[in-house]
């Protein structure tokens, strides 16, 4: 079974960027990263509201990104501190 392609919204990998510290950013991208090899991890929840949007945590920052299981492909949204990303 192949895995899914990961894509980062343009403004998505400029939050990723403006993360405080070179850590907080390796663990957001790691667990990105992870992603492609399985979408919908334990812990992962849907969006209310978004009918197509999940979230998964990574400490105090939270991944927003929507699955597409007919293209294999999951398209990160946005990332941010867990007080600011569903705003």
């Amino acid at each position: 079974m192949a895995g899914y392609s990961v894509a980062l919204k343009a403004s998505a990998a400029k939050e990723i960027g403006a993360l405080p510290t070179r850590g907080d950013r390796q663990r957001v991208v790691a667990r990105i990263a992870a992603l492609a090899g399985e979408p919908r991890p334990p812990g992962s929840e849907k969006l209310a509201g978004h009918e197509d949007r999940l979230r998964v945590r990574q400490g105090r920052y939270r991944i927003v990104y929507s699955v597409d299981d007919a293209r294999r492909a999951v398209v990160v949204v946005k990332v941010g501190h867990r007080k600011d990303v569903y705003r």
